[in-house]
């Protein structure tokens, strides 16, 4: 199968994942076409015949580019197997609330869009404090310390749970050959 693996990412860690995804596929056997849809390009010559897309949340949103994209190709999508990666550091929060939060972004994609993907998955991101600026580092520090969080900014930590995003892929790809 040409699995389309489309995603936006902001600093770097939906596209980790999205690029992990892409291995697991090709380890699989099928064929990952990578694809950052900011760039407004045409994925392929061959339309894919499953997509999974993966996007961050950032101040409670999916990046513009990201929806519209969902937006523009919502009958395409519909209409082959998809998979969608929500990527939020909320849903590792300590408090139960916002862990819910996140668990609810991708409702609000999929009314927004109209698209509802066979599979869901939210995954942690990463707090990258060696590439923000100060006054990022600054609030990320403080948002951290409230949950718990590492705070040394002289270090990148990462919380996505890798384990679980392989079995996630593979439980899509023996959905999608049914």
């Amino acid at each position: 199968m040409n699995i389309l693996i489309g995603f936006v990412s902001i600093e770097g860690q939906t596209r980790k994942i999205a690029e992990k995804i892409a291995e697991h596929v090709e380890k699989a056997g099928h064929r990952a076409v990578f694809f950052n849809v900011t760039s407004m390009a045409e994925y392929a010559l061959e339309r894919p015949e499953a997509v999974i897309l993966c996007a961050p949340i950032h101040a409670g949103r999916y990046p513009a580019p990201f929806v519209d994209f969902v937006r523009r190709e919502r009958d395409f999508l519909k209409s082959v197997p998809s998979a969608f990666v929500s990527v939020s550091l909320f849903i590792r929060s300590e408090f139960e609330e916002e862990r819910e939060e996140a668990r609810h972004f991708p409702d609000t994609l999929m009314a927004e869009t109209g698209w509802t993907p066979g599979r869901v998955l939210n995954a942690a991101g990463a707090l990258r404090y060696t590439e923000y600026d100060f006054f990022k580092r600054w609030m990320a520090k403080r948002l951290a310390a409230r949950e718990g969080a590492p705070t040394d900014a002289s270090q990148n930590f990462e919380f996505t749970d890798w384990a679980e995003l392989e079995r996630f892929v593979a439980d899509f790809l023996a959905g999608a050959k049914a």
